[in-house]
């Protein structure tokens, strides 16, 4: 079993409503990047990719890709600054995507 020189996760646009999303557990595509599956060793990339690719097959999601990411306390944090756009949201309205959420619940 060979650990990834980085832990990374898959990411893709839901093709029912462009969403990003993430790769969870279970093959589940999930909306939150803290609950992306996060993926350390060879195997598990191989196996994660095969279940990736099979939903861009079936039409579930868009142009699944593996993204580095780290992972700080509880959270994961894609490592690329594009990433890092697409999991919090727009970023020229702070009220709309993933961040309104975010800071309605820190408020």
């Amino acid at each position: 079993m060979t650990t990834l020189k980085n832990p990374i996760t898959f990411t893709a646009n839901r093709l029912l409503d462009g969403e990003t999303v993430w790769l969870g557990a279970n093959g589940r595509w999930v909306e939150d990047v803290n609950s992306a599956l996060v993926i350390k060793t060879e195997d598990e990339r191989e196996t994660q990719a095969a279940i990736a690719h099979k939903a861009d097959a079936e039409n579930v999601v868009v142009e699944p890709y593996e993204i580095d990411v780290t992972v700080e306390g509880a959270n994961i944090v894609p490592v690329r600054f594009r990433e890092q756009i697409r999991a919090a949201g727009p970023t020229f309205r702070l009220d709309l995507g993933k961040q309104a959420n975010t800071t309605a619940h820190a408020a």
